[in-house]
């Protein structure tokens, strides 16, 4: 009997796990290539990210829904300090499921100097590991992405707070 319900138990932890993996991707670590991917931006454009890799170091943002207190702290606080982010080298995206015209009431709204992705199919969020076929909006997570296109800072644990301030320190320690 014990012998069953330890099959029984490992056979359900199989069937989890491999439906659980089934909806995402692993979230990419330090070191690894970012996803690749192409999806629709506020600018009216279509973001390739392979367009953007060697030309500067790449700021994606993942955050929940457009115009929402945290949501806009995150990105006011990134508008507040974009001359920076510029001085350094950096191309900012924004990424959320939101569709292309409430990217555009948002960045209108609160004047923000950077593009979001519209991505309403889920495809950037799930290669990045920040969301599921069941997942109502994204994880809040950031990624840098480096000239050469890997992956060099992910935090899991966005402050909307405290982010920009984060990204400016480890974008300075990047290579300009």
């Amino acid at each position: 009997m014990k012998t069953f319900i330890k099959s029984s138990s490992l056979l359900l932890g199989v069937i989890m796990l491999t439906q659980s993996a089934a909806f995402s991707a692993a979230m990419p670590k330090v070191g690894d290539k970012a996803p690749d991917f192409t999806v629709a931006a506020s600018d009216g454009k279509t973001v390739h990210l392979k367009d953007y890799i060697g030309k500067g170091n790449i700021v994606l943002y993942f955050y929940p829904k457009d115009d929402t207190p945290g949501c806009t702290k995150e990105a006011c606080g990134i508008r507040d300090s974009f001359d920076e982010f510029k001085g350094l080298d950096a191309i900012v995206f924004g990424v959320s499921f939101d569709s292309v015209d409430s990217h555009k009431q948002f960045i209108a709204k609160y004047k923000l100097p950077f593009v979001l992705l519209a991505d309403t199919d889920k495809a950037v969020a799930k290669a990045y590991g920040v969301a599921n076929d069941s997942s109502p909006v994204a994880s809040r997570v950031t990624f840098v992405i480096d000239k050469e296109g890997k992956i060099a800072y992910v935090n899991p644990k966005v402050d909307p707070a405290t982010n920009a301030a984060e990204l400016r320190t480890v974008l300075n320690g990047l290579p300009q």
